[in-house]
Parts: structure tokens; sequence; C-alpha cells
């Protein structure tokens, strides 16, 4: 083999088997929320407000925005389908709760333009699931008489699989 070409062909090896190493810094990993989690996140959440004689749907979304689990409570309103979905959307992708999420948008102006954004709900009763800091979804709740009531039942939820969540 020529030098020239030898040099070459080295030179074309080595990128080859360096572009893996390189590319792998581009890659993430991320904890996804498992379909038994988020259904016993729901049901437990159910449960809550179905003993208060609450009327509710509940939704768990994933961090990335995709529902894992949702239920219709025995005589929950139709509307409530819409209201928990969106709920659980926003606390998943904001990362806080949505009484949080309508205090900001209250209190500063500036951030109004959220609510305007498809799938986020401003109303209490959605709230972030975390591992440590890490959001790794949303639960929203709806049908109860107050955001604050639907919350308390999203993080009865949340603390049903709080210990699974590391």
């Amino acid at each position: 083999m020529p030098k020239g070409l030898k040099t070459v062909a080295i030179a074309a090896l080595a990128a080859v088997t360096a572009a893996p190493a390189a590319g792998a810094q581009d890659i993430t990993a991320t904890r996804q929320l498992s379909i038994h989690l988020a259904s016993e996140a729901a049901q437990a959440a159910l449960a809550q407000c179905t003993q208060q004689g609450y009327r509710v749907s509940v939704a768990v979304y994933d961090r990335s925005g995709l529902l894992r689990a949702y239920l219709r409570g025995d005589g929950a309103s139709p509307h409530t389908y819409d209201s928990a979905t969106r709920k659980a959307f926003t606390a998943a992708t904001l990362g806080r709760t949505t009484a949080e999420v309508a205090k900001r948008i209250h209190e500063n102006p500036e951030s109004a333009g959220l609510a305007n954004i498809p799938g986020i709900l401003p109303l209490g009763g959605g709230a972030p699931i975390k591992i440590g800091d890490e959001v790794v979804g949303g639960i929203g709740v709806a049908g109860a008489p107050g955001g604050d009531k639907d919350e308390a039942c999203s993080n009865a939820g949340i603390a049903k699989v709080q210990d699974r969540l590391k």
C-alpha cells in the first residue's frame, strides 16, 4: 500500500472508532414513570377523592408529556377529562404545581402567555412527580369543589408511590 494511502486509511479508521465516543456524549438518559407506578398513583388519588365524596378524573403524564394513566371516577362530569389531563400535563412539563403556575400568572403579567400554551391549565389540582429535584411526571385531578381539594388528592397519589421514586 502506498504511504499516502496508508496514512489516509489510518486516519479514517481513527475517525470511525472515535465517532461513537464523541457521539455518546450527545446522548442523555432520563428516568420514566412505569405504567404500574402511574396507575397506582392515579388509583390512590381517585380513592382519596372518592372517600371524600368527590366525583373526579385523574391523569398522570410522564416528563416528556405523554399520558401514562387516566381514570374517570363514577359520576365524574365529562369536562373533568380535559381538566385533569391538562393539569397533569402542566405539572409534568413546567415542573411545579398548577396552583403555583396560576399564582405566577396572576402576579406577573409577563407570565400571562403561559396560559396560551396548548395543554397548559393554570388551575389548582396538578402536582409534579419528582425523584429528588428531578421531575419525572405530573398528576392532575379535576372535579372536586376547588383546586386545593383536587391538589390534596393529587398529593395523596404521589404519597402512595413516594417510597419508590428513587
